[in-house]
């Protein structure tokens, strides 16, 4: 059992944070050293050449995943100095913090503790008194039940008949976990039940979603904590005005309504049964909660013990990171080469690009998960932060990308390492798919690493004035994980991993990863805003710019501006 000290619960709000300088630890500034002087003159080609072995060497194995990272521009020193660093911001001792239940999250005063949803439930983790894994434990079981009653049928619509449609109405992370997960476990889901996420406030969003689903066969989730997410609400009204329209009958809403939510008067106001409502806790960010209760939608789809596995696999990356030594440690490997490339090679972006077509909301999902945590401007203390943070997160599943975007990795001005993610066996299989699949993946890595010199153009009898255009100038970092096949377990690790690589990288940067401040002030202004477009009497006071753009909405929706020429 672990329990939280009693003296710890009043630790002050940034007793987590450094005190000294990032910029001005040792191991900073040996790095520093390391990239002016040798580190900014690599090539890859030559890293290779002169260890033969490097390819089976810069190698980490942890819960199901293999990752090569020996296509970086990085050296044992580099990784040697990457890993003091890291020992130097106090990585190990901010793992215990978390996992014990530590008020990390400082700008919240709240623990962090996703890593206890995915907890067995032989374990106890006491926590201002509270065991919070027999709650937990709880909220999963009541998940259980529901989710069998909707996939056996046995949970009727008002109308008696079962339900074959369920709508996950949310925003963020109680949107983007349980759609990329759906999309990336589709081949475990039941087939007679279809899935649809609906989160943008577009009235052509929840139109689309409900255009021929049979109400009776229909069931919502709605996913808000607070039950009042602006977003998430508005359209959880107008799916119910519908639902009632299409049934005629209010009391139809209970059969076809489910909330996960804390706020059990809101949720019944709503007309939801206090039996069908499923919480979670302050101490799981929205971005970390897809194996807490807003997995509902996730459980239905694939089953109550596919889930459990998922579970399974997050929990065995949790370990790894908590245990095992930082040169060994897939998340801290990744999160370290991360902080390399944005704070020494001025590297402003991160591309993933998984050789999956289950993998292809993954980009999306991660986006979320490292720009949101970190994507911050001020350490713990509120000073502004003289390096980079978080950089900019993109992909797509890669086939797609090789024919869009890859122009720019191999032959573009800027450097962007990249992720690539592939599996040994597929999901499904068709006569030499998966080879040619991992034949590309293989051959990008390497096309990206080694490039295609001047001379190698030449001899390939290429006419001259074409030879610049011919050229791969190569040196272009990636890592290459390689998983065995895309299972809930494989899933749930791949996922911790980089929720713990995001946790690493605010470590060494020494912000909060836990909160998201900057989405508050675009909302707050939006409240205000929507009142002035609905209402066209109310005063306008904002910039000149602003205000001409309200003036111009307000008059094409009165029809005195004809915008289209065919209108």
């Amino acid at each position: 059992m672990t329990k939280l000290p009693a003296a710890d619960l009043q630790l002050p709000l940034f007793a987590y944070s450094q005190r000294e300088s990032l910029t001005e630890k040792r191991a900073w500034i040996a790095l520093q050293e390391h990239h002016q002087y040798s580190a900014r003159h690599f090539r890859l080609e030559r890293l290779f050449a002169a260890d033969p072995r490097r390819g089976e060497t810069l190698i980490a194995e942890a819960a199901g995943i293999y990752l090569d990272y020996s296509k970086n521009l990085v050296t044992t020193e580099t990784m040697t100095l990457l890993m003091q660093l890291a020992r130097q911001c106090g990585l190990q001792d901010r793992v215990e913090a978390m996992f014990r239940g530590d008020r990390i999250n400082a700008t919240e005063q709240r623990a962090v503790l996703h890593t206890a949803l995915r907890k067995p439930a032989s374990e106890r983790l006491v926590v201002e008194g509270e065991d919070v894994i027999a709650q937990v434990q709880d909220v999963l079981a009541r998940m259980e039940v529901f989710a069998e009653q909707v996939r056996s049928g046995a949970w009727t619509g008002h109308t008696g008949r079962p339900i074959r449609h369920v709508v996950n109405i949310g925003i963020g992370g109680s949107d983007l976990g349980p759609m990329m997960a759906h999309e990336a476990l589709r081949h475990y889901s039941q087939r007679d039940l279809s899935l649809h996420f609906l989160s943008d406030v577009d009235a052509a969003a929840l139109l689309e979603t409900v255009r021929g689903l049979p109400a009776e066969e229909t069931l919502f989730i709605v996913c808000s904590k607070t039950f009042t997410t602006l977003e998430t609400m508005t359209n959880a009204q107008a799916a119910r005005q519908w639902l009632v329209q299409q049934l005629g009958d209010e009391a139809a809403v209970v059969r076809h309504f489910v909330g996960v939510t804390t706020n059990i008067e809101e949720a019944s106001r709503f007309g939801i049964d206090e039996r069908n409502m499923f919480g979670f806790w302050d101490w799981v960010g929205g971005r970390y909660s897809m194996s807490s209760a807003i997995g509902l939608s996730t459980m239905i789809a694939i089953g109550p013990q596919h889930f459990r596995d998922m579970l399974a696999g997050m929990h065995a990356m949790d370990e790894h990171f908590r245990t095992a030594p930082l040169e060994q440690n897939l998340p801290a490997i990744l999160g370290m080469l991360t902080v390399w490339y944005g704070n020494f090679f001025d590297a402003r972006s991160q591309a993933v690009l998984p050789y999956s077509q289950y993998l292809k909301r993954l980009p999306a999902y991660l986006q979320q998960l490292t720009m949101e945590s970190n994507g911050k401007q001020v350490t713990l203390h509120g000073e502004p932060v003289d390096y980079q943070t978080s950089p900019v997160y993109w992909g797509d599943n890669g086939i797609n990308g090789q024919h869009s975007f890859y122009q720019m990795l191999h032959q573009g001005t800027q450097m962007v390492p990249c992720d690539f993610i592939g599996f040994c066996q597929p999901a499904q299989a068709l006569e030499q798919q998966q080879e040619l699949l991992m034949a590309n993946m293989f051959a990008q890595a390497e096309a990206l690493a080694f490039g295609k010199t001047v001379q190698r153009v030449r001899e390939e009898g290429t006419p001259e004035e074409l030879v610049p255009h011919r050229v791969f100038p190569g040196n272009r970092p990636s890592n290459s994980m390689l998983i065995e096949q895309l299972t809930p377990y494989s899933l749930g690790s791949l996922i911790a991993l980089y929720e713990h690589s995001v946790f690493t990288q605010g470590v060494i940067w020494n912000i909060d990863s836990f909160d998201q401040w900057g989405v508050e002030l675009g909302k707050q202004l939006a409240k205000r805003t929507a009142r002035e477009l609905i209402d066209h009497g109310q005063p306008l006071h904002h910039d000149s710019s602003t205000n001409a753009l309200i003036r111009r909405y307000r008059a094409c929706q009165g029809g005195t501006v004809a915008s289209d020429p065919s209108k």
